[in-house]
């Protein structure tokens, strides 16, 4: 079992920057891949990224790929997620996600943080 909060949204014009925190709760936050998903008003909550238990196995989304980094500080038991270069279409609630499989990780995770609201605006 896991708990995720997530923090660090909010307002930001086109082209600014965020980063987003998910702090876990337990010990056994360094058997999990952790993961982003979002989703925009009237849309289905798509994959963002997901990062390995060390952080050696990495996956991103290609509409994120090369302005989103996921990162994750053990000792802390959070993940991170910079986004830079932020567009009008990054409008989304942002929601943290963790799983023991790099596969589910990407579809259907077992644990699911509140959200985070971003918007990015023209």
């Amino acid at each position: 079992q896991v708990e995720l909060v997530e923090s660090g949204g909010g307002w930001v014009q086109t082209g600014g920057s965020l980063r987003l925190s998910c702090a876990a709760s337990g010990r056994t936050f360094i058997t999990y891949i952790m993961g982003w998903f979002r989703q925009a008003p009237g849309k289905e909550r798509e994959f963002v990224a997901a990062i390995s238990q060390i952080g050696s196995r990495i996956a991103y989304a290609d509409s994120v790929k090369g302005r989103f980094t996921i990162s994750r500080d053990t000792s802390e038991n959070t993940v991170y997620l910079q986004m830079n270069s932020l567009k009008p279409e990054d409008t989304a609630v942002y929601y943290c996600a963790a799983d023991p499989s790099f596969f589910r990780i990407r579809s259907i995770p077992d644990y699911w943080g509140q959200g985070t609201p971003v918007t990015v605006s023209s």
